[in-house]
């Protein structure tokens, strides 16, 4: 199943930027990587919408992809599960 969670997962910071004009990955500054999102923070559409971004491009299902920490901040910090950290920076670089 695409979504089932094994136990392995990595962690990542995230800092996004809602209401933008576009959605965009513009990448990893450091160890954080910055997501612009169309979506406003209201009712949690933006933390949706990231979601959904980062899923689409590590082609992966949303299931996978989880907000741990800042739910209602501009930095956030996800759980990936069943990908290597390794795929994750190469993907979304």
């Amino acid at each position: 199943m695409a979504g089932q969670k094994d136990g392995t997962s990595i962690v990542l910071q995230v800092l996004v930027q809602p209401k933008a004009s576009e959605d965009l990955i513009v990448g990893f500054h450091g160890e954080v990587l910055k997501v612009r999102v169309t979506a406003s923070p209201t009712d949690g559409r933006a933390n949706q919408r990231l979601i959904k971004i980062l899923a689409k491009r590590l082609g992966i299902a949303q299931s996978r992809i989880e907000i741990i920490q800042g739910h209602t901040s501009r930095k956030k910090v996800l759980r990936i599960w069943n990908v290597s950290a390794h795929q994750v920076k190469d993907i979304l670089r």
